[in-house]
């Protein structure tokens, strides 16, 4: 690694019990920032993905219309019908500014409607309401969202969080036929090599249920594939074999796995977890280490960096995953938007 990348040091919390040889480390705060204090919207968009979470989304949408409605908001149900259409509908929509949207989804389909209006007016942005009801909801989770009635609750209340956004410019299509570069949005993660091979696989197995990505990620050990890229971390490159990256806004993925301890969501800034090449064994070890409270960042061979602009270019196009999804391939490049969008808290 490039000593003259400056690294993310972790201090161990000491009063947690030790496994696998080490403590867990001190999480960082979520938000740096004071919340906003602001009034009800008038009306709310609420722009939903029946088809998240095994189909709940739905029930869901219809939960959250009847608490908003009864607290005296206009609602304005809007459903998705296929993948990449919430990015239309978002992009299509005319509101006024004491209007709001909220995302009844995973963080694929908030990743969805932010890219929308990202898109047509970054200048101009509506506040937006997180509803988890996706398979995974790593942003619900890092604003501490409990449940339905929870996260409506805050879009009542009016009081919102300036959260950081990622501009992520990569190619569209899939490996196999890259298109034309494209701009996404990303408010929770950004993911290459391993981690992205084996969802590839996992999709493939879809019959085998949630325990498909275990097998995924183990299987893709196993193959421990060599990863050759060109980083650039703010202008710093390097070039080596390379197993993952996990680029992270949130601290935790739609897993549930806590990626990133040191991550805050508004500190102008994105975390980027290294890992190189190494033997099979290895990789177990840390991969063991980060499903026991993040522990991985203790491993020799994880090493954690702070970027505003990042580049990842490879010989072949290479699949990416934006919150979730898999969206284009490299090469690509990302730089940090911060505090773009409020959020209801």
């Amino acid at each position: 690694m490039n000593d003259s990348i400056d690294q993310i040091s972790f201090e161990p919390d000491l009063n947690s019990p030790k496994k696998k040889g080490v403590h867990k480390p001190i999480f960082a705060s979520t938000f740096t920032r004071d919340s906003h204090k602001g009034e009800k919207p008038n009306k709310i968009y609420l722009l939903v993905n029946p088809y998240s979470g095994r189909k709940k989304g739905k029930k869901v949408a219809e939960k959250a219309t009847q608490i908003l409605e009864k607290a005296g908001i206009s609602v304005e149900p809007i459903y998705s019908e296929f993948a990449g259409h919430l990015v239309e509908i978002s992009s299509s929509l005319s509101i006024n500014s004491d209007d709001s949207i909220a995302v009844v989804g995973g963080d694929g389909s908030l990743s969805e409607v932010i890219t929308g209006r990202m898109r047509t007016n970054s200048e101009e942005l509506p506040r937006f309401g997180v509803i988890p009801a996706g398979t995974g909801n790593a942003q619900g989770t890092g604003i501490g969202i409990k449940n339905t009635e929870d996260a409506v609750e805050r879009i009542i209340s009016g009081r919102t969080q300036s959260i950081d956004l990622a501009e992520v410019k990569l190619s569209s299509g899939t490996i196999k036929k890259p298109g034309e570069s494209m701009i996404w949005y990303s408010h929770n993660l950004v993911t290459w090599g391993l981690g992205v091979d084996s969802t590839i696989l996992a999709e493939k197995i879809r019959w085998a249920g949630p325990i498909r990505y275990d097998v995924g990620i183990v299987i893709m050990i196993l193959f421990n594939r060599r990863r050759k890229a060109t980083l650039t971390i703010d202008d710093n490159k390097i070039e080596d074999d390379f197993t993952l990256f996990l680029i992270q806004n949130t601290q935790t993925g739609g897993s549930g796995l806590q990626l990133g301890p040191g991550a805050s969501v508004d500190d102008g800034l994105m975390d980027l977890g290294i890992l190189k090449r190494m033997t099979r064994r290895s990789i177990f070890k840390a991969f063991s280490m980060l499903q026991k409270e993040a522990r991985h960042v203790f491993h020799p061979s994880v090493k954690y960096h702070r970027f505003k602009t990042l580049k990842i270019e490879t010989d072949e196009p290479t699949a990416i995953n934006i919150d979730g999804e898999l969206i284009g391939c490299t090469p690509l490049e990302m730089r940090v938007l911060p505090n773009s969008i409020k959020v209801f808290v």
